[in-house]
């Protein structure tokens, strides 16, 4: 026996506003990853820094480049933001490890899922944050 969820319509202001939302997160990240595979020396110097060594730099990029290919795509929206969750996770790790501020990096977490719960209904079905 198959379920459907039922979903309301989504308005086009409510739409959109989702749709702003999560491009920008998503622009930054994508800056990110085609960073990481052009090293310039700022990367390199800031991947040291970090404790990770510069051969990472490439695969890192193409799993960031990767992730936010799948959180653009509506059908794989919740599975990128997932993903994109984890990454920005070790991303806040790597910062606490050597004492550095990692508040930067939560607000692209908020406005990733923020974005994605104004523009998919059937996130808001399973997350409501009121009940009718």
């Amino acid at each position: 026996m198959q379920s459907e969820i039922s979903t309301a319509p989504v308005s086009k202001k409510i739409l959109w506003t989702g749709r702003v939302i999560s491009i920008l997160p998503a622009l930054m990240l994508i800056m990110s990853g085609v960073m990481k595979l052009l090293k310039p020396a700022g990367v390199v110097e800031g991947m040291t820094k970090l404790g990770w060594p510069e051969r990472l730099a490439v695969p890192l990029g193409i799993l960031e480049l990767t992730c936010v290919v799948l959180y653009l795509v509506p059908q794989t929206a919740v599975l990128g933001a997932i993903l994109l969750t984890g990454y920005l996770g070790g991303a806040i790790a790597t910062h606490v490890r050597i004492g550095e501020p990692f508040i930067t990096i939560l607000p692209l977490g908020i406005a990733l899922w923020g974005g994605l719960f104004l523009r998919d209904p059937r996130l808001r079905v399973l997350i409501p944050l009121r009940r009718l």
